[in-house]
């Protein structure tokens, strides 16, 4: 579904919204692309003819010629904690709101599919600190909350303060004892020019054995292709509401050389500390961004 971002800001039902947005790509899923998540392992068990052999344990198999499956603890009820980033900087572009509107629209549509799965799932929002943060649950009524909320979401106006993506993390971090998926809605424009902070903060949900997945979500004609008429403006830090003067043309191939370096330096420590790295373009289909990650997902089973 191509989201028209503003009149999803004015008029758009979060619900109907992600039911529609799921309806359209779930037939082409076979199976749960989470099903059989599992949180810890519990005992072994002897495999049985007509089983899947992807859990059988083959060192076991090697000393004792017998087939054994491992068994997890919860490996069919999948907990997830969907973090959404609502700074000033995701109130970007400011007629839609476009980039805190796009990740609701996604977190919406991903609760959804989740609770069809009967798999708990929560909803936390941050900006320099956690804001809100749901309980983790699989009810029809809990659903309903988390849309409610993420309805509140869509209308997130730009206020006082900066990102604070490294210390939300870091929170969710020590306040999750149970292995769950975590799902990252952000720009990731915390402070750039402290770097480690944020991608410690990343290793340290993954030492805590979370699995997680982090959607970029950024705006792709102005932000990394940096895409303005060939005339004078006058940029304003959303945030800092620092002020600037200046030609694009003066500093476009500079701005492109630095944005993309780190967002490749982003993508490669996310690959290092295996966080599943998706590209979220606003400008793009929500159903396909969400879609093409899950018959990934899927194909990976």
């Amino acid at each position: 579904m191509k989201l028209d971002l503003e009149s999803v800001r004015s008029t758009g039902n979060i619900e109907f919204i992600a039911k529609q947005t799921v309806e359209g790509f779930i037939s082409g899923l076979h199976s749960s692309p989470y099903h059989g998540f599992s949180v810890e392992f519990a005992e072994h068990r002897i495999y049985n003819n007509g089983e899947s052999t992807r859990h059988i344990d083959w060192k076991v198999f090697a000393k004792t010629d017998k087939l054994f499956t491992k068994r997890y603890e919860e490996e069919t009820n999948l907990r997830c904690q969907i973090l959404i980033d609502i700074s000033n900087s995701m109130c970007y572009p400011k007629e839609s709101n476009g980039k805190v509107v796009f990740s609701a629209c996604a977190a919406a549509s991903l609760a959804y599919l989740l609770q069809k799965q009967k798999d708990a799932v929560g909803i936390a929002t941050f900006a320099e600190h956690i804001e809100y943060q749901s309980a983790i649950k699989s009810t029809s009524s809990h659903l309903h909350t988390l849309f409610n909320q993420l309805n509140k979401v869509l209308h997130t106006e730009i206020r006082e303060g900066k990102s604070g993506v490294a210390q939300a993390l870091d929170t969710i971090a020590q306040t999750m004892s149970r292995r769950s998926l975590i799902i990252i809605f952000s720009d990731m424009f915390d402070n750039i020019d402290d770097l480690e902070k944020l991608f410690s903060a990343l290793q340290h949900l993954k030492h805590n054995k979370h699995e997680v997945l982090l959607f970029h979500v950024h705006d792709s004609k102005t932000e990394t292709a940096f895409e303005f008429e060939d005339r004078p403006y006058e940029f304003v830090d959303i945030e800092t509401h620092e002020r600037v003067k200046l030609h694009p043309s003066q500093v476009k191939e500079y701005y492109k050389k630095e944005i993309e370096n780190y967002f490749l330096e982003l993508k490669m420590r996310c690959g290092q500390y295996k966080i599943d790295f998706i590209k979220a373009d606003i400008h793009e289909n929500v159903e396909q961004i969400i879609g093409a990650y899950l018959i990934k997902r899927n194909k990976m089973k």
